[in-house]
């Protein structure tokens, strides 16, 4: 097992280096760059950032250097691995596997990523944290009762919540309730500012909103999950030798039905954390979707590129948790070479 954990973490890297291509090939194809709502910055003004901030460096290789080293007779061949290597996105990269993320640009250096992340992401957590709960707690049940009572009432309005939760999205619900609540209740859901420093009610009504379409697929998986442990042989036998509803239910059919619920709940518990941008939005949350969505139209280029790499590394972790969770739900899972 402990083999296999590490493998399974060791594919975080290829992650990590193919999301950072992705996002700096299409973050440098965007038309504009970090300076360009400084109107008043004199180009000279301009030339000392992008040099103070190695935006003046080749993208990729830096091959004009590579030439000049070898017009000097340099031979050395760490010396010419350098200089090709003296690059904004090989720097970078370097930088992030020692741990830096890089300045923000559009503070001008005085806030690092790492600051950044650590002051904004918070908030984005809390909310992930209540949609998770939300889709369980809510998800799972609605589920289980849809499938023990099948063609009931109860399986109808779980399926058709379900059907609801997944077909609206989360942008459209959310604007909903919000008018709902300000224009036939005179509650507004927009908090202040310090409502969001602690954990308080202003995460419930987006964090619920967040975990809607989550909470939705839960309650089809569950059922459907329960539906076919529940026709399994083993499951008939248990009831034929005696064995309490209760005890089956929880005991043989619940179990085994989790499995495919687990192995959604670890990229489900990753998206739920990252992909509150939206809601952060609508709800004005001072969180880290929100701030991302800034730097893209600021084109700050480290925070788009350092969030884009600790959302790559929270949901590359959440994979491998859910790997190594198998064995613990199903006894009969076991890792092979």
């Amino acid at each position: 097992m402990l083999d296999y954990a590490f493998r399974r973490v060791l594919w975080v890297i290829p992650v990590i280096v193919t999301v950072a291509a992705v996002t700096f090939f299409l973050m440098y194809r965007a038309p504009g760059g970090p300076w360009d709502r400084e109107k008043t910055l004199p180009a000279a003004t301009m030339q000392r950032l992008n040099a103070k901030f190695g935006l003046d460096k080749p993208l990729w290789l830096n091959q004009q250097e590579f030439a000049e080293r070898r017009s000097e007779g340099v031979t050395n061949p760490l010396v010419l691995i350098s200089a090709i290597t003296d690059s904004q996105f090989l720097n970078y990269m370097t930088g992030v596997f020692r741990g830096d993320l890089g300045p923000s640009y559009a503070s001008k250096g005085a806030e690092t990523v790492q600051q950044l992340i650590a002051r904004k992401f918070p908030v984005s957590l809390k909310l992930g944290i209540v949609a998770l709960v939300f889709s369980i707690v809510v998800g799972i049940p609605l589920g289980v009762v849809a499938a023990l009572r099948q063609n009931s009432w109860l399986d109808y309005l779980s399926l058709g919540t379900s059907t609801l939760g997944v077909s609206v999205p989360t942008f459209v619900s959310g604007l909903l309730l919000l008018l709902l609540l300000s224009s036939s209740f005179g509650f507004s859901p927009i908090r202040s500012p310090e409502e969001w420093a602690g954990f308080g009610p202003a995460y419930i009504l987006p964090g619920i909103v967040l975990g809607l379409g989550t909470m939705a697929f839960i309650a089809r998986l569950t059922r459907t999950s329960m539906l076919e442990i529940k026709r399994q042989d083993y499951v008939r036998t248990a009831s034929a030798k005696g064995l309490s509803s209760q005890r089956v239910i929880t005991g043989h059919m619940f179990r085994n039905a989790m499995i495919p619920i687990i192995t959604i709940l670890g990229p489900a518990a990753a998206d739920l954390v990252t992909g509150s941008i939206i809601i952060e939005s609508i709800f004005g949350a001072p969180g880290l979707g929100r701030e991302f969505v800034e730097s893209i139209s600021k084109r700050d280029y480290s925070v788009i590129m350092g969030t884009a790499i600790f959302y790559a590394v929270l949901v590359a972790i959440a994979n491998v948790v859910v790997d190594l969770s198998y064995g613990i739900v199903d006894p009969r899972i076991r890792v092979r070479r």
